[in-house]
């Protein structure tokens, strides 16, 4: 269980209970104890009527009369709450935005509270702005709501997919887990015979249900699988490249190159530092060109002589255009 979904559990328990130690809560939900203090102390941060009372008859307490009426939440609206909170513009893309403002408005309409270090502070909601979407990103133009119902029949699917850099697509028959959202992008977790693969729907063409249940493993479960097929994308380097690069695109190159750059060096001159990058592949080193002249690759040679091949080529091409 994740943060978000542990402190909306919270409130239903202390709702139910009035009063619970800090260690009931810990066992209840597989946390430390200084856990369940700092889930207190987020609680009340956010306006929530919460406070955890130290000593032998102590413990945290939902105080009376002014509880947040969860029992208010039908049973679509607690399921949205618990995946995505009240994100309104991710619950459009899953078809489920209806239930998602009306519990947020159940949620806005309890009883407002101040105490101890929040009287007197502007609203949380005033102050905070989150926006979960990627930079310089379109939204997915896959219907995410349409597939999500298809696979919650429990049936395999065809789909026709184009792989990354394909000209063309091609079916693929899959046992489908869910769908996975990362960065502001909707991904398909599905099994191909027994191997586990990650498909982006901006490239899913179509999918069709057939008439066979699905055959997926009983002992993983979608969040793990998203989890591992994400961190083997990230931490999959077959070549390493090193490169010197202008001091005054360093933090652009951080934002570009994410967790593909892999250290950061400096070196005898203070305007430009020595950085290692990691690639699937060497022909993934084309992506270094955008920084143009303000780096130069040193190490591999093969990777060195691929940039020199490129920029050669993107000269000639330049330099015939602006003769014509």
């Amino acid at each position: 269980m994740d943060r978000p979904q542990r402190l909306l559990a919270m409130l239903v328990a202390l709702q139910a209970n009035h009063q619970m130690t800090a260690a009931e809560l810990a066992e209840q939900f597989g946390v430390s104890r200084r856990t369940i203090l700092r889930d207190v102390e987020a609680l009340a941060d956010a306006d929530i009527p919460v406070i955890a009372e130290r000593g032998r008859y102590g413990g945290v307490t939902l105080l009376p009369g002014a509880e947040v009426d969860l029992s208010r939440l039908t049973g679509s609206e607690a399921e949205v709450l618990e995946l995505i909170g009240v994100d309104l513009a991710r619950a459009k893309q899953l078809g489920i935005e209806a239930a998602t403002r009306t519990a947020a408005q159940k949620l806005a309409a309890r009883r407002p509270w101040a105490f101890g270090k929040t009287a007197g502070l502007l609203p949380l909601n005033e102050v905070v702005a989150i926006d979960n979407r990627g930079w310089f990103t379109r939204d997915d133009s896959a219907d995410v709501a349409a597939l999500i119902r298809d696979v919650r029949r429990g049936k395999r699917l065809r789909i026709d997919y184009r792989a990354s850099g394909a000209p063309g697509s091609r079916e693929r028959l899959v046992d489908p887990y869910g769908v996975f959202s990362r960065g502001g992008r909707w991904y398909l977790i599905a099994d191909v015979r027994g191997e586990p693969r990650m498909y982006a729907l901006a490239r899913l063409r179509a999918w069709v249900v057939l008439d066979e249940d699905r055959q997926i493993r009983a002992d993983v479960t979608l969040a793990d699988l998203a989890t591992n097929l994400a961190t083997n994308l990230e931490e999959r380097h077959n070549i390493y490249v090193t490169a010197v690069l202008d001091t005054k695109i360093e933090d652009m190159a951080r934002r570009i190159l994410g967790s593909r750059l892999l250290s950061v060096e400096p070196t005898e001159v203070s305007t430009s530092v020595q950085i290692t990058v990691g690639y699937e592949q060497l022909d993934a080193v084309r992506q270094l060109l955008q920084f143009a002249e303000k780096i130069e690759v040193t190490d591999p040679p093969e990777a060195r002589a691929l940039i020199a091949s490129l920029t050669r080529t993107i000269a000639t091409r330049h330099r015939d255009a602006a003769s014509r």
